[in-house]
């Protein structure tokens, strides 16, 4: 598998992830947008650090979770300084809702 492949599965697997949460059930933390994202859509991001979204088909959903893996929930991504993607597991939320790594 290439790496555009290997990075475009695992992108389709997070927006998975996330759409098999209900909406209703998490509590937005205060100025936080929430991802638009669609069982029909692949998000990728390639070896240059490109983003991109791909309308998926079916006829090969099996290929596509075959080693796939399950975001974590209470996982955090961003986007670090050296332009890198990073994830990172854990809390990124304060008691009182508000975002741990936020200005001030």
């Amino acid at each position: 598998m290439t790496a555009r492949a290997s990075t475009l599965l695992a992108a389709a697997v997070m927006a998975t992830s996330a759409l098999a949460t209900p909406a209703s059930a998490q509590a937005p933390a205060a100025g936080a947008t929430p991802w638009v994202l669609t069982p029909d859509m692949g998000y990728g991001y390639d070896a240059d650090g490109r983003t991109f979204a791909y309308k998926m088909g079916t006829n090969n959903a099996k290929f596509l979770l075959k080693g796939a893996k399950k975001v974590p929930k209470n996982t955090l991504f961003f986007i670090g300084e050296n332009g890198q993607l990073y994830m990172r597991s854990g809390p990124f939320l304060e008691s009182d809702g508000r975002f741990k790594f936020g200005p001030g």
